[in-house]
């Protein structure tokens, strides 16, 4: 049975269920309006370990091991961990299912990692290959700009288009049963790229694949923005949400007071991050904590979430290419 709903939509004929979330967050991701939100703060940077690549690891493995306690499981009860990150061989992902000792698919989407491993992970679940998932990704500021741009002790000027990776790690628990709120659709995107080539303007590389994947998700689904309590976009910042709302009003849709993006609201304007945050563990953490949230207290009931990634790498930018975009996304409602 094909299940399908126009070109690039899959609907689900038993929506898997989500079962808990969980978000670790540092400290400066601590002091933003969505404190209250996140499970674990770190007091901290290097979470008392001697390198931050390490510091990210262990977040990881608690967010998945928390996520597994909130979902009042066990280790042993999760069928696969899907999970990616933005080291070079995603070892912060590879590295912590080292830990869980479970089957695992290791995933690269940039910083749309975590809803690909959602959407792919309600496959799975929906085909009846698995009753419980794992999916979960991290980023740390430190470690991202080491590997991206410079070391920390260089002390580079930022310029004003760019963005802060958040250092934050998310997991979701999917269910194929019990209670939850239920991932009814999941818009796979396409890789688009319209020549953006600065590392530091990750939010205008990233705004056409969003665009894209939105416009499909309505027009396979034949709905519009006003049709959605919330749609937040993973970490397109100021700059790439404004070019998100002008390519979809190209397209033909207007969006409304029902959208937002994670990295604008993750970091207060005074916190001097400029245009937001960004990184794998941006919409992890929010969607983890603050949306996941809103869901249970009924304040949102049919929402939209779509994480975005910047496909690149310090050697495809040396040698003169550009940042192709990609952006996955998921309709969910709330559950009983």
């Amino acid at each position: 049975m094909i299940k399908k709903v126009g070109e690039n939509t899959i609907k689900f004929t038993l929506p898997p269920k989500i079962a808990s979330g969980y978000a670790i967050v540092g400290p400066k991701e601590g002091l933003s309006p969505l404190s209250s939100y996140f499970d674990y703060i770190l007091k901290n940077d290097a979470f008392n370990e001697k390198t931050y690549e390490k510091a990210e690891r262990k977040m990881l493995e608690q967010a998945i091991s928390g996520a597994i306690d909130k979902a009042n499981l066990l280790s042993t009860d999760i069928d696969i961990l899907l999970s990616g990150d933005l080291l070079n061989q995603i070892i912060s992902a590879s590295f912590s299912a080292r830990q869980l000792q479970t089957s695992f698919i290791g995933l690269f989407g940039a910083c749309s990692t975590m809803t690909e491993a959602l959407a792919v992970g309600a496959c799975i679940i929906d085909g009846g290959c698995a009753d419980k998932v794992a999916c979960a990704t991290s980023s740390h500021f430190s470690t991202a700009e080491r590997q991206f741009r410079y070391p920390l002790e260089l002390g580079c000027q930022r310029p004003p288009t760019s963005q802060w990776t958040v250092t934050g790690a998310g997991c979701t628990i999917l269910s194929r049963d019990g209670e939850g709120h239920n991932i009814t659709h999941a818009t796979f995107g396409r890789v688009i790229d319209y020549g953006i080539n600065d590392m530091n303007n990750m939010g205008a590389a990233m705004a056409p694949a969003a665009a894209d994947t939105l416009k499909n998700l309505f027009k396979d689904t034949n709905t519009t923005p006003s049709d959605y309590d919330l749609i937040v976009t993973g970490d397109l910042g100021k700059l790439g949400s404004e070019l998100l709302v002008d390519l979809l009003e190209n397209y033909g849709y207007k969006m409304g007071e029902n959208y937002c993006d994670c990295g604008q609201m993750i970091y207060s304007s005074s916190q001097r991050t400029f245009m937001g945050g960004s990184g794998c563990g941006c919409s992890a953490s929010v969607i983890n904590s603050y949306v996941l949230s809103k869901l249970d207290s009924g304040d949102y009931k049919k929402i939209i979430i779509m994480s975005t990634g910047a496909l690149v790498s310090t050697t495809s930018t040396q040698q003169g290419e550009t940042i192709p975009g990609i952006a996955h996304a998921l309709v969910i409602e709330k559950g009983k």
